[in-house]
């Protein structure tokens, strides 16, 4: 096993790409407190992460507010004794659908950023004293390939995923003379809820049918598949083990080849 006796917090861990990476990362060795708004959903995930053998604390956080995140933080400590090995941020909005630039209420661009950008930073803030202490850390951030090139019609999704590249790469600088790996993971569209509900959006605003929305992406992919969580989970493993120990501030794209 791959992260054996690791500890892990890891947000937005309990549906779509975090529910995998979460019991991906268990199957792999790792104790884990998974953390998200709402308790219910995360405490189930952490229910079944306990009958795999390995120990899951549940918290109810929102991490964009800071005293929230801190509190989250001390609980984890607490929880593995002090020790905080991997931290993962899979928390994320999508914000507005099939909106141009000059549609896009300000408020909805500033809420998207605070999620998406905000509620990234503030969770890494208060993880890194600890990993630095201990010397050692590995904290792999979910972004997106809409952070590789302009995407229509979501500049508020887009502008939040270019700057989680900014913030990876510039952790991986503060932090590497820490032993400290910052990388990020880019995925393209994912086979989750998330995408039925963005395909359903598109096709009720363009007037076309879920289907058609569907094979348009497909279409765009040179691999034409479309990435599954478990994708994703897979580069996440590798990132948090010691098999890329000396990879840091990069991202990998997982999207079928869509941003190439």
């Amino acid at each position: 096993m791959r992260l054996e006796n690791k500890t892990t917090i890891i947000t937005g861990g309990a549906q779509g790409m975090g529910g995998t990476i979460s019991e991906t990362m268990a199957r792999e060795g790792c104790d884990l407190v998974l953390t998200a708004r709402t308790l219910g959903p995360i405490e189930e995930l952490a229910e079944k992460i306990r009958g795999m053998g390995r120990r899951a604390l549940a918290v109810a956080a929102d991490t964009t507010e800071e005293d929230q995140v801190e509190s989250l933080v001390a609980k984890a400590k607490e929880f593995f004794h002090g020790r905080i090995d991997i931290l993962v941020n899979a928390m994320g909005a999508t914000g507005p659908i099939e909106t141009p630039v000059w549609e896009i209420e300000g408020q909805d661009f500033m809420d998207l950023l605070r999620k998406n950008v905000v509620g990234m930073f503030l969770p890494s803030k208060h993880v890194i004293p600890t990993m630095i202490d201990q010397h050692y850390g590995k904290i792999v951030n979910i972004g997106g390939c809409s952070g590789m090139r302009g995407y229509r019609y979501r500049a508020g999704y887009s502008s939040s995923k270019w700057a989680i590249r900014g913030l990876t790469r510039t952790s991986a600088i503060d932090c590497g003379e820490h032993n400290i790996n910052v990388n990020a993971i880019m995925p393209g569209i994912v086979e989750t809820p998330r995408m039925t509900k963005l395909c359903k959006e598109k096709a009720k605003t363009k007037g076309t049918t879920f289907e058609e929305e569907y094979a348009e992406y497909v279409a765009e992919m040179p691999l034409k598949r479309v990435t599954t969580p478990q994708d994703i989970a897979n580069a996440a493993i590798f990132l948090a083990s010691d098999e890329s120990q000396n990879l840091t501030g990069q991202e990998i794209v997982i999207d079928g080849g869509w941003a190439a």
